[in-house]
């Protein structure tokens, strides 16, 4: 059976991780290897300043204080005795669309197992409530895993999986949006005098491109987005490169 790798950013004991983890034991071996608490939004960013501890807390389970990277960075390095066949990160409470995959743990822990040469999905919700069900992002996935393990992946490329709260079942294979929210800042006074600022977001609702992953949640259906490590804008090297007279030292 394959081995299928399992981390998320909502922590080890997350309900959409442990839903994603028995989704998945019918498709192959499943390894979790996560962080210890809830280490959202964190992107790629690693542990550089201090040490990581890591405990083996059940079979074929860890739980790492450090980030999505960070647990990833240790799978691949040290725990596992061999790369896994698959990496699937999630299931995230709160979709991951448009400029957000930018911020997510959820969606950097995926590009970590990308820059590994491991395929590698990042499944996200579309729910901010305290309680919702799992199960149609946690049976999507079982859906999809194997044909992953098939068809595989092209090299640098991961799939960003959003699945909307209520789902109709359908599926869109999707580019990424635009930006889709704007930023909120409440400005306020600690007990001290001290000044603080607390970021949320605001959705936009205007201009929603028709095959985006935002219009497909919108529309109740679930979006899959491969997305690219390499940032490379390819049509502008020519274009720059009529600079280097310019900005050679003569």
């Amino acid at each position: 059976m394959p081995n299928i790798l399992v981390t998320n950013d909502d922590g080890i004991s997350a309900h959409g991780l442990r839903a994603l983890v028995a989704a998945l034991q019918s498709v192959g071996t499943v390894i979790v290897v996560a962080p210890s608490h809830e280490r959202s939004a964190t992107a790629q960013s690693l542990t550089l300043r201090q040490p990581i501890f890591c405990e083996q807390v059940a079979e074929r389970e860890w739980s790492v204080e450090g980030t999505p990277a960070d647990a990833m960075i240790l799978a691949f390095h040290t725990l596992l005795p061999q790369r896994p066949d698959l990496v699937v990160s999630g299931i995230n409470r709160g979709a991951n669309l448009g400029e957000n995959i930018y911020y997510s743990g959820t969606v950097g822990a995926a590009m970590e197992a990308a820059i590994n040469h491991v395929p590698a999905i990042a499944i996200s919700v579309a729910a901010r409530a305290r309680e919702f069900d799992y199960k149609p992002a946690a049976e999507f996935i079982a859906r999809l895993a194997p044909v992953v393990l098939k068809e595989g992946l092209p090299p640098g490329v991961l799939l960003n999986v959003n699945v909307p709260n209520p789902c109709t079942g359908a599926v869109r294979f999707t580019r990424q949006s635009p930006k889709i929210t704007r930023n909120v800042l409440e400005r306020g006074e600690d007990p001290r005098g001290r000044t603080y600022y607390w970021l949320h977001e605001q959705k936009l609702t205007e201009d929603i491109e028709p095959d985006t992953d935002y219009a497909a949640v919108r529309d109740g259906a679930i979006s899959v987005t491969p997305l690219e490590l390499d940032h490379t804008h390819s049509a502008s090297l020519n274009h720059l490169s009529r600079w280097t007279p310019l900005l050679e030292k003569k």
